[in-house]
């Protein structure tokens, strides 16, 4: 039995007459047994039906019990019996009420639902859950739970205020209370209909309301903008294009806009209970998607002629490789990624080798089809990107959360950096005429943005501090230079001066002309990644 209440027979009566389905009626009578909603929907329109012809049945009886008194005057003699039987006056009018109730229950069956539009009615059920069950084993996902995910038309929103307001003058009437936001959404009678269908078929794989695995029903409508278009005469401000929506007739603008409208105006522009639809909605393809999982590690580079990221100049593509590449292609394999975001804790030049403890970096896997390594298998897979290439290394290489790649670069303008430069000199030089250099502490410079990067960086002057710096002889023509810096000190600029725009330099400090051959970054402190525990 339905769980209904005597005061849900006004609401029941509305709904029905309204052209609304059996699901769709137990909604506003606020049901929350999910039951109910899984119940076949012909059977459940039957104890609806039944529901309300108790009512009906009730008033019938009560007319029949009145009868007029006996009288003297009363015809003593008994009629002959009639060739065609009489029925009693409560059978004809119950009767009546049958096949009033008969012809409602298959007009029932057979239209789409005036308030969900079909979407609680045919287009939920096995035949559904089949085709998402489908989807998903053929995507190939790795996974132990899924959460159903489900989008509707916009209109869906207007025809449930417009059946909220045809019911709420005859709740009011009554003495009782129907507020908007106690009426079960679509949404959630959906997935109470669908989650043991899909549960079933995925051999018992739950389907519950948090997953890192999402699958996604989406239905559309046709006559969604013409449902709603009063409303972008009524509300205009709430209806603003944008460059990724199809349509100005999101839900969020929708229900917004009924936010806003009044019931008197809203009457005025739309039906009043929702007229009969032309069609129910169309599902649309089923959408698979998993969370990002987030891949951390250092890196060393030991080649001079490999960018950090492809390098494309004009269109055109420079270097065949980069250290993003060489680092993605194995794991966006491993992992089964549709893609993926690469960051790291400060950059090198092409020509600069990264050395040291390695160069902090994270990935953000999109939409990766596997997400369980252990720590064995991370490990394999570290290997299995150092043999692909000799010009890169990767260490420490672990699942991380996505608050440790944000860690990751906080502080990064406050670390201080190690280089080690090859320095060419113009005039010849002795070891005396370079050791004040180890001297030097703190050294400020005011540094304008580098003609080399002048591209893709605002001009501005930029101070950054030397920390400290040593110097070991080479040549009359060389010398290797060590510095320690504040990050984002741009260390060519302050070796061959970028004709002025950094100061003080070392050709102001040596006085001659000076360039740089050779640089290394030698990348010491550690940024502590928090690891994701166990086997991943």
């Amino acid at each position: 039995m339905l769980p209904l209440k005597e005061k849900d027979k006004p609401i029941v009566q509305k709904l029905l007459s309204a052209g609304c389905c059996a699901r769709c009626v137990l909604r506003f009578c606020c049901v929350s047994v999910q039951a109910a909603y899984r119940q076949a929907q012909h059977e459940t329109l039957k104890e609806l039906q039944t529901f309300i012809m108790e009512k009906e049945n009730n008033k019938v009886q009560d007319s029949a019990d009145i009868k007029p008194h006996d009288t003297e005057s009363s015809q003593t003699v008994e009629d002959p019996p009639c060739k065609r039987a009489k029925l009693d006056p409560t059978e004809a009018v119950q009767s009546e009420t049958d096949d009033a109730a008969m012809v409602t229950l298959k007009k029932e069956e057979s239209s789409v639902c005036a308030l969900c539009l079909g979407i609680l009615q045919d287009l939920c059920g096995p035949d559904q859950a089949i085709k998402i069950v489908e989807t998903v084993k053929a995507q190939n996902y790795e996974f132990d739970t899924l959460v159903l995910s489900v989008s509707l038309p916009a209109q869906l929103c207007v025809r449930e205020h417009s059946c909220w307001l045809h019911v709420k003058k005859e709740v009011r009437q009554k003495g009782l209370v129907l507020d908007k936001d106690d009426v079960i959404q679509v949404k959630e009678a959906f997935k109470w209909i669908m989650q043991g269908l899909v549960t079933k078929q995925l051999e018992g794989v739950a389907v519950v309301s948090k997953s890192p695995f999402e699958v996604g029903v989406e239905f559309t409508h046709p006559d969604t903008e013409s449902d709603c278009h009063f409303l972008a005469k009524c509300c205009p401000d709430c209806f603003k294009p944008t460059k990724n929506k199809q349509s100005v007739f999101t839900r969020m603008a929708v229900v917004k806009a009924l936010e806003k409208i009044s019931d008197v105006k809203f009457l005025e522009h739309y039906p009043c209970p929702p007229s009969e639809p032309s069609g129910s909605c169309t599902p649309q393809d089923i959408q698979c998607l998993h969370i990002s999982v987030f891949i951390a590690g250092r890196y060393n580079k030991f080649c001079r002629n490999l960018p950090q990221t492809p390098w494309v100049i004009d269109g055109e593509r420079r270097m065949e490789s980069s250290v993003e590449e060489l680092i993605a292609a194995p794991i966006l394999s491993a992992f089964r990624a549709d893609g993926f975001n690469f960051s790291s804790s400060g950059r090198e030049d092409v020509d600069v080798r990264t050395l040291g403890n390695g160069r902090p970096f994270a990935m953000e896997l999109l939409n990766p089809h596997r997400s369980r390594f252990s720590k064995v298998e991370m490990k394999q897979l570290q290997e299995m990107i150092n043999k692909s290439s000799d010009k890169i290394r990767v260490r420490d290489l672990q699942i991380v959360t996505r608050e440790a790649m944000s860690r990751m670069k906080e502080g990064e303008e406050e670390k201080t950096k190690s280089y080690t430069a090859l320095v060419w000199t113009q005039k010849s030089i002795e070891n005396e005429d370079i050791s004040f250099i180890n001297d030097i502490k703190d050294l400020t410079l005011d540094q304008k943005t580098p003609l080399r990067v002048l591209h893709r960086r605002a001009l501005a002057i930029r101070q950054r501090v030397i920390h400290s710096m040593n110097v070991r002889f080479v040549d009359s023509h060389h010398f290797y230079l060590g510095l320690k810096t504040q990050a984002g000190t741009y260390i060519k600029e302050f070796v061959h001066g970028d004709f002025g725009r950094t100061k003080p330099n070392l050709c102001l400090l040596l006085k001659t002309d000076t360039d740089i051959l050779e640089l290394d970054v030698e990348v010491r402190n550690v940024t502590h990644i928090k690891e994701v525990k166990g086997d991943l």
